[in-house]
């Protein structure tokens, strides 16, 4: 049953990625606007998360922001199908404005490993072809459940070059012994880790259980951080990539003023383009002790 509906899947990928480019963003948005009208699980993760994260946003303002969110994911979703069916060079042509690209040039030239650091923010998969036209990194990924979907990003995800670590404890020594010689790594580093393994931290008007893994690889300038971010342009005909230098205070030898400066950095972006973030992801799942569950 898993591999019939692996191939089904697979299929109908292959099937979408045929679409013209802004068919593919009118289905998106067609998906986003039913999730947005319909009940359903997601538009009330996003509800609760955005609630938390923009207090400051009066009723009317911040359901607005839950429709263009689940507009913007579903058409983020959309268009990552194609990123994982077409050639490389393909998605590469949607990239229309890059900013910051001489930070990774100078990280790259620095002799030490290189530390890319993205989150859910944007389009990740589009992102993930530019950081390795660039050069070949090992790009640290959650595998999906599906075993079939898992082969074909593994294999659509290394078309320049790079290589791939799932979130093993095998892919997270690969990542570590990779960037220790001098190589560079893709990292998120939103997802929210266990608890041992990450910090709670100011993030968008409350505490989020952030992971220490970057900052502890960058920690007494061990290596080198470079944020790098896909955002989808307003017209809809392609993507900015923005790449900014990880700031002083992620090369702190202190744990949690590590994680903050990163969350901080990541948090900017958030706020800048609100709607381009993955809110229908459990972000807060876990809370500081004593404190009710979102969820």
């Amino acid at each position: 049953m898993e591999k019939f509906k692996g191939a089904l899947v697979v299929g109908f990928l292959r099937l979408f990625a045929l679409l013209p480019w802004r068919a593919v963003q009118a289905v998106g948005n067609a998906i986003g606007w039913l999730l947005w009208k319909l009940p359903n699980g997601s538009r009330e993760v996003v509800r609760i998360n955005l609630a938390k994260c923009f207090p400051e946003l009066d009723a009317q303002a911040r359901e607005a922001l839950v429709g263009q969110s689940l507009k913007d994911i579903s058409k983020t979703l959309t268009e990552s199908a194609c990123a994982w069916i077409w050639p490389a060079q393909k998605s590469l042509a949607l990239v229309r404005e890059v900013e910051g690209l001489d930070v990774l040039h100078a990280a790259l030239a620095s002799g030490k490993g290189v530390v890319g650091i993205t989150s859910h923010l944007g389009n990740w998969e589009v992102l993930n072809h530019f950081y390795c036209a660039q050069c070949k990194p090992i790009i640290f990924y959650r595998p999906p459940k599906l075993q079939a979907v898992d082969e074909l990003l593994r294999k659509q995800r290394v078309q320049m070059g790079n290589r791939v670590a799932p979130s093993t404890k095998e892919g997270i020594l690969s990542v570590i012994k990779e960037v220790r010689r001098g190589g560079a790594v893709g990292i998120p580093a939103d997802p929210e880790p266990s608890r041992s393994s990450g910090v709670f931290v100011p993030f968008c008007g409350t505490q989020a259980l952030t992971s220490k893994f970057v900052p502890g690889m960058l920690s007494g300038g061990k290596a080198v951080g470079v944020f790098l971010h896909a955002l989808r342009l307003d017209d809809g005909s392609g993507y900015k990539v923005i790449l900014e230098a990880a700031p002083a205070g992620m090369y702190s030898e202190n744990v949690e003023e590590g994680v903050a400066a990163m969350s901080a950095v990541i948090e900017r972006y958030v706020r800048r383009y609100p709607s381009q973030y993955m809110w229908s992801m459990k972000r807060f799942k876990k809370r500081p002790a004593g404190e009710k569950k979102w969820y």
